[in-house]
């Protein structure tokens, strides 16, 4: 069972933005956080993925102080994805060599095409140039590239933001395949009304505050 957990976190900037929030979440979690514009939803995300310092408070992943894990060993359990994704070097294959480098891992090539055809890329060779990649194709090769080796903890950031439906319903359905088989925990920011519909826990931020509305 996997755990994070954030006690008595402030984040100040003039003046407080996100307020002594405490919150857990456990494995099989699946919570979408919402809230206005400015209300510290996507702070909070990057607070939780070491992206951002906080003013007081701790976060703890598995009962230990997310600040005694090396940089690196952190980040390979809690993935942070963003709405535009930034896609590394020239290829495509350049972006999905990275999670297997990084764990000092052999390439594998099979596991990359079975992953580019879950994400409905078949057609994208992995020597394909980034440049001449759509906005959605893109979406989906920095997703994937966080999915090949799944976290314990995955931050989504608006991920489906601009994206046609056809994109976002393959996207939503890949996720959710993965936290079936993975019983990983995902919190989710967005706006979009039928994601929030569907949502099996949601978070409100507002004034600096988070509170749990389902």
């Amino acid at each position: 069972m996997d755990e994070i957990q954030v006690r008595n976190l402030t984040i100040a900037f003039e003046q407080p933005i996100l307020k002594d929030l405490n919150f857990t979440a456990s494995s099989g979690d699946w919570i979408t956080l919402v809230g206005k514009s400015g209300s510290g939803k996507s702070l909070f995300l990057k607070a939780l993925a070491r992206l951002h310092l906080l003013n007081s408070g701790r976060i703890s992943l598995n009962g230990i102080n997310y600040q005694d894990y090396a940089i690196g060993e952190y980040r390979l359990n809690v993935s942070y994805v963003v709405q535009a994704a930034q896609l590394f070097g020239e290829t495509v294959r350049d972006n999905l060599d990275l999670p297997f480098l990084v764990r000092k891992l052999a390439p594998d090539i099979q596991k990359q095409l079975n992953g580019l055809t879950q994400m409905d890329l078949s057609a994208i060779d992995l020597d394909r140039p980034i440049t001449e990649l759509s906005g959605g194709q893109k979406q989906r090769i920095g997703l994937l590239r966080n999915l090949l080796f799944p976290p314990k903890v995955l931050l989504l950031d608006e991920i489906s933001t601009g994206l046609d439906e056809e994109t976002k319903e393959l996207i939503w359905s890949v996720l959710k395949q993965i936290h079936h088989d993975e019983n990983n925990i995902i919190l989710s920011v967005t706006h979009d009304h039928d994601e929030i519909k569907a949502a099996e826990q949601i978070y409100t931020f507002e004034s600096g505050q988070m509170r749990k509305i389902k």
